[in-house]
């Protein structure tokens, strides 16, 4: 199994990395009830080997991002691939609402700029396309932005493989986000047109075990292996295609620890079967 991703010759990225969202307040609207511990919770997978973060401009909003910005603060000398999405709108708690408009496309990446504290961006990814708007102006000013020096790579999130292969036309497309784990492979085709093109593959609710976590053979599997069903799921990830780059996120220390161990679980031919049949089964 490949332990880490290369985006370009000098970025290099452990392939299990963190994601922030779970950071901010409840359904991702306003501050964290305890800001330390989540920079801390940060600060603590650096130390555990993370080097690549996902985070966004619609986390809190902005929340997510400046404890983000006081955790490389506080680890001054650690090199950590900073990964950032614009592109959402937030009214409240759990409301997310597209928008592409090149203008605010620019305000959010300055946005991002100024709370994390950097003066580029390693990957921005658009956080949804807006049909409202043509893609070529949405990617376009993102482009615009990369050749500034604001931005080194672009992404998208949530897309087809038409999608990407329209966005490939207009810029140099390196990642996709897309919900993809376990129990749920709606997204497969789109997995395996980044594994042939080598993008990353950036799963969301990459810890999803659904009804399989009560379930005898992921149980049995998990007591094998002296790990949890989280940490079977992260696994079976990782063994499923190099070009995966799980970014599990969690607001506890210990759960950050927790899931960076299942990077050290190497599953049998056998087990990666199993799980991969219950999983379709589940679905």
């Amino acid at each position: 199994m490949q332990k880490t991703f290369s985006f370009d010759q000098t970025l290099i990225v452990n392939r299990l990395g963190y994601g922030t969202m779970q950071l901010p307040g409840k359904d991702v609207w306003g501050p964290s009830a305890d800001p330390d511990n989540a920079a801390a919770v940060i600060e603590t997978a650096i130390d555990h080997g993370v080097n690549f973060i996902d985070t966004a401009d619609a986390y809190g909003p902005l929340y997510a991002n400046l404890y983000l910005r006081e955790a490389l603060k506080q680890r001054p000398n650690s090199q950590v691939m900073v990964a950032t999405k614009v592109g959402f709108t937030r009214q409240g708690p759990n409301q997310w609402i597209p928008l592409g408009a090149p203008a605010y496309l620019r305000q959010q990446v300055e946005l991002n700029l100024m709370t994390l504290g950097l003066d580029h961006i390693d990957l921005l990814q658009l956080h949804r396309i807006d049909p409202n708007y043509p893609l070529a102006d949405q990617i376009g000013e993102l482009a615009k932005m990369q050749q500034e020096g604001k931005i080194r790579h672009i992404g998208l999130s949530q897309v087809s493989v038409a999608q990407i292969q329209e966005a490939q036309k207009i810029a140099p497309i390196v990642s996709v986000q897309n919900r993809y784990n376990l129990v749920d492979r709606k997204d497969e085709a789109v997995l395996n047109y980044a594994e042939a093109n080598h993008l990353a593959f950036i799963p969301w609710t990459p810890l999803d075990t659904g009804k399989l976590a009560q379930g005898e053979q992921l149980q049995a599997i998990a007591k094998r292996y002296e790990a949890s069903p989280a940490q079977i799921a992260l696994a079976w990830l990782l063994k499923r295609s190099d070009v995966i780059l799980p970014i599990p996120g969690t607001s506890s220390t210990k759960h950050v620890v927790d899931n960076i161990a299942a990077q050290n679980i190497e599953l049998s031919q056998a087990d990666f079967k199993t799980l991969d049949q219950l999983g379709r089964h589940q679905q």
